[in-house]
């Protein structure tokens, strides 16, 4: 995981630009801070479990046709399964400097782990000799059916089963690796406070910014998944699901 640490730099930048850099998340992180825990509560939260399993219902039936050939070509292309799965951590119910009403977690996660679906786009044991590290560009790992599939976000579409199962909705802050997410944890204080919301498969974040490639990156992102959760409402995510389009047809920051 240094792996992660080294692409933000050499680690000796001055603390006054550390100091800069951190505070729009800063200014986000107390928005939501105060509005903890977010999630939304009694008919609000009913309305919000439906809409969302209703949306993702819809998806799937429309996109069977496309999952179908999606699954054709990852298996006549290349040798393993059609879906990946992999663990994330998921949404922190837990209130927020309250530690006595979690003692069932041996360890702390940051909130609670789930398995997310994926369409495979890397070759088995891509990360075998490596462990968890972020894709890149022009990453070997990737196949050559998974780079189309990650270009146009279509590797995505089987989190609508994470959707229908009540661990994701369809507007959220991304979802991380235990590994990962305790890394990013120890570089960005706020990074926890992006699990006061469900995790989505689409986002503000992702609307705005492209894949991770540095802490930089990361801290942007969470910046954006704060102010999300500061505003977060059924409008503003109609709002975000319909300036995903562009994206995912643009190719916007998918490789």
């Amino acid at each position: 995981m240094d792996a992660l640490a080294e692409r933000a730099g050499s680690g000796t930048e001055p603390s006054s630009v550390l100091a800069k850099a951190r505070d729009p998340i800063a200014d986000a992180s107390a928005d939501a801070s105060a509005n903890a825990p977010t999630e939304a509560r009694g008919l609000a939260a009913v309305a919000s479990r439906w809409v969302n399993f209703v949306l993702a219902l819809l998806a799937l039936i429309a996109c069977l046709p496309l999952l179908l050939l999606i699954a054709i070509a990852i298996k006549l292309t290349s040798r393993g399964p059609v879906l990946y799965t992999q663990e994330r951590v998921g949404l922190d119910r837990r209130i927020p400097g309250i530690d006595a009403g979690n003692h069932r977690r041996t360890v702390d996660l940051g909130g609670r782990p789930f398995t997310i679906y994926k369409f495979r786009s890397m070759s088995v044991d891509a990360e075998q000799g490596t462990g968890a590290v972020w894709a890149t560009q022009n990453d070997p790992r990737i196949t050559p059916v998974g780079r189309f599939l990650r270009q146009y976000r279509l590797d995505e579409i089987p989190q609508l089963l994470n959707v229908l199962r009540g661990e994701m909705n369809i507007v959220g802050p991304r979802p991380e690796r235990p590994t990962i997410f305790a890394e990013l944890r120890g570089h960005i204080n706020e990074y926890p406070l992006r699990q006061r919301a469900k995790p989505g498969i689409t986002g503000l974040a992702q609307i705005n910014h492209h894949y991770d490639r540095s802490l930089d990156d990361v801290r942007t992102k969470v910046r954006y998944d704060l102010e999300y959760i500061g505003r977060r409402s059924l409008w503003e995510d109609v709002r975000i699901m319909l300036q995903t389009i562009p994206v995912v047809f643009l190719r916007r920051g998918g490789w």
